[in-house]
């Protein structure tokens, strides 16, 4: 009887030592998740931070864009009047004054043109740019705005052509369309090398197809997988020394969605570029 007092108190005694060691252990692993807990929320608060700060560097920086590109629109639409209004007046300009005016007219378009991509691209990135569609003659739109880039293409010994087929009537924000094609005829002007050609056709059937067509050098296949991204910068150089945001595409690309319209590049290395805006016809 002894002896199974003495083995139960054993037992107990067994018992009660694997309880402490477990209570031991768990404590202390209570104390490893309390002091990684703490240098977690340490590390969540110190990330939040950092996140504020960037969040308002990147504001700022927004800001600081927006506030200097408008300023300077002013600026360059007047110096880009007075260069139109010395163009009218020029028949008193040497060959080389009138070459200088011709650049001077390059270097302000290409400003105006950076510029407005910079504005563009904050408004769509703060609140979007609203939409006001109404019906437009888009052979009329897309006249007017070749027009106003005739001179820039002969400084470049540059030819657009466009033959529209009639009147098209299309509904639509105007400056939606008036932003989307500046920026491909743009471009296609700032891509290709001078005495090339420039076509802007229009194709009507059950949508509204607009071609431009230029023969630049081309858009690889790697450059065409990120043709649309923010700041993408082309292999292939504009050929008059023009400046580029890398905005252009992006924002044509945003704005022909918000239209709910598409817009197709087709392209080969050293056989030119297509772009296609396809977009609804009224019927």
């Amino acid at each position: 009887m002894e002896s199974l007092v003495l083995i139960l108190i054993g037992l107990l005694l067994i018992v009660i030592i694997f309880q402490v060691r477990a209570y031991l252990k768990l404590k202390q692993k209570n104390k490893l998740i309390l002091v990684q807990s703490r240098e977690i929320k340490r590390q969540i608060q110190e990330q939040e931070k950092r996140n504020k700060e960037v969040g308002d560097l990147v504001h700022e920086k927004q800001q600081l864009i927006g506030l200097v590109s408008h300023d300077l629109k002013g600026p360059f639409n007047r110096i880009f009047a007075l260069i139109q209004l010395m163009e009218l007046t020029s028949e008193n300009l040497t060959e080389e004054q009138h070459e200088y005016l011709g650049k001077i007219h390059q270097i302000v378009a290409d400003g105006l043109s950076m510029i407005r991509n910079l504005l563009d691209n904050r408004r769509l990135e703060d609140q979007g740019i609203d939409q006001t569609p109404e019906n437009l003659n888009l052979t009329l739109v897309l006249g007017s705005m070749i027009k106003n880039y005739r001179n820039l293409a002969v400084k470049k010994k540059i030819q657009i052509h466009f033959d529209p087929p009639g009147q098209i009537q299309v509904r639509a924000d105007k400056l939606y369309l008036n932003r989307i094609f500046e920026n491909l005829i743009s471009n296609a002007l700032k891509f290709s090398p001078e005495g090339k050609n420039i076509y802007v056709s229009v194709t009507e059937g059950d949508n509204i197809l607009v071609k431009i067509k230029d023969e630049g050098p081309g858009i690889s296949k790697e450059d065409q997988k990120n043709l649309y991204r923010k700041f993408q910068r082309l292999s292939a150089r504009p050929t008059g020394g023009e400046s580029s945001t890398g905005l252009g595409l992006s924002i044509v690309k945003t704005l022909v969605e918000k239209m709910g319209s598409e817009i197709f590049c087709e392209s080969e290395e050293g056989s030119g570029t297509t772009f296609t805006v396809k977009l609804n016809s009224i019927r």
